[in-house]
């Protein structure tokens, strides 16, 4: 069959009948006229067939009818009652036009063909060349989630290299389209240019379905399954981060959040600490507050949470709320000395938490720990009215008379 108007050499079709040919919302479509066939053929010239080297094609798809369609009569001898006149499908009165048009010259109608996207998650066995396919086609959004939810249904021993290879082919053209995205915010913040005028802002299409997309529709509900093994929920989770990775595509921390609560959940509190301690699940403050809540559940999660927010250098403050909050209050003192925060640090708030302990002689350690600063740093161990510490000067006195105060002269 020779190549006609916008089809690409190499389209190949198996069949004798007549043709007519079109683009339905981007794959090539070839409809066979004789009564034997009326069906059509889908082909998708952007699919290449692996270690072939004449570019052939086959259809993506068994063969499909067009969906029945129904003409209602009109005019001065239709009846209202009347039920519409089924249209004869394949017509050989019918013209074919690029892209996706068919004319009825003997019923005067005129159609856009579409390719309706939900059928082929049934249709096409092979998950990867079926993400191909719905990847590359307008509305496929929808689709696509329904194929990641079908192929998390089967639990069976192969089924997990399949869900690996449906995670990489998402997590690519989301990798394009951050890279396209942060190309363009570049030239942008370049400042005005040739180069700049030119670029314009990559659209965001269907197909690019971000973390959020798999959070919200398919991992989160997943993980609620009961049905499903919690071993094959965490490798799930687990293959989509590593194809996260393997992007390098910053891990969202409510990802690892999910794989926590799944542990927690099924009791497997080593796995966790292994997660922890080789760093397979990557630091982040929410992730440290998620494991100061586990506490009361796993104990250990309370330093694991420590060892994280030491490790981020960037969360001192919510260390020592951490600390303070546990009434380790001279823990948290140390702390903050040890990274050279002291000087700085409210008062008030070491107080406020010595008090509250009920333990006299610690509020007498941290008091005078903040007088002798004072006296360091200002020559005079008061508190500075803006401070704010005056309640804790007078339960000082109360509790220890106004002698043992320090006085200025002290050194």
């Amino acid at each position: 069959m020779s190549p006609g108007p916008g089809l690409e050499p190499g389209t190949a079709a198996s069949t004798t009948a007549a043709f007519a040919h079109g683009r339905a919302l981007n794959p090539y479509t070839i409809s066979g006229r004789a009564p034997s066939s009326q069906t059509s053929l889908i082909f998708d010239i952007k699919l290449q067939e692996p270690d072939c080297a004449v570019n052939t094609h086959q259809p993506v798809l068994p063969a499909r009818s067009i969906h029945p369609y129904r003409i209602p009569l009109s005019g001065p001898a239709a009846v209202p009652t009347q039920p519409p006149v089924p249209c004869q499908l394949y017509s050989s009165s019918w013209s074919v036009f690029q892209p996706d048009i068919i004319i009825s010259a003997s019923e005067g109608y005129l159609w856009y063909l579409q390719v309706k996207l939900p059928p082929t998650v049934h249709l096409l066995q092979d998950k990867g060349k079926l993400m191909d396919f719905l990847l590359r086609r307008r509305d496929c959004k929808m689709v696509i989630i329904s194929v990641c939810s079908q192929v998390l249904d089967c639990q069976e021993k192969g089924s997990l290299p399949v869900v690996a290879t449906v995670f990489d082919k998402l997590n690519q053209v989301y990798k394009e389209y951050l890279e396209a995205e942060q190309s363009y915010t570049a030239v942008m913040e370049s400042g005005p240019s040739r180069g700049a005028a030119a670029q314009k802002r990559p659209v965001r299409t269907q197909a690019v379905i971000d973390q959020s997309d798999m959070y919200t529709h398919v991992l989160s509900s997943f993980t609620e399954r009961k049905d499903v093994s919690h071993k094959f929920i965490i490798a799930v989770l687990m293959e989509y981060i590593r194809s996260l990775n393997q992007y390098q595509i910053t891990v969202q921390h409510y990802l690892y959040e999910l794989v926590i609560k799944t542990l927690v959940q099924n009791n497997l509190f080593y796995m966790l600490h292994q997660f922890l301690q080789y760093h397979v699940l990557s630091d982040s403050k929410p992730l440290a507050c998620l494991l100061l809540s586990l506490e009361s559940t796993y104990p250990p999660a309370h330093q694991l949470s420590l060892d994280m927010l030491k490790r981020l250098s960037t969360a001192n403050d919510e260390i020592v709320e951490v600390l303070l909050s546990k009434q380790q209050v001279l823990g948290a003192l140390r702390f903050i000395r040890s990274v050279g925060g002291h000087d700085n640090v409210s008062a008030r708030k070491f107080l406020d938490a010595a008090r509250q302990t009920g333990d006299q002689m610690l509020f007498y350690t941290v008091f005078r720990s903040f007088q002798q600063r004072n006296q360091r740093l200002r020559g005079n161990p008061s508190f500075n009215p803006g401070e704010h510490c005056e309640e804790h000067v007078v339960h000082f006195k109360q509790l220890f008379g106004e002698q043992a105060l320090m006085k200025p002269s002290t050194v």
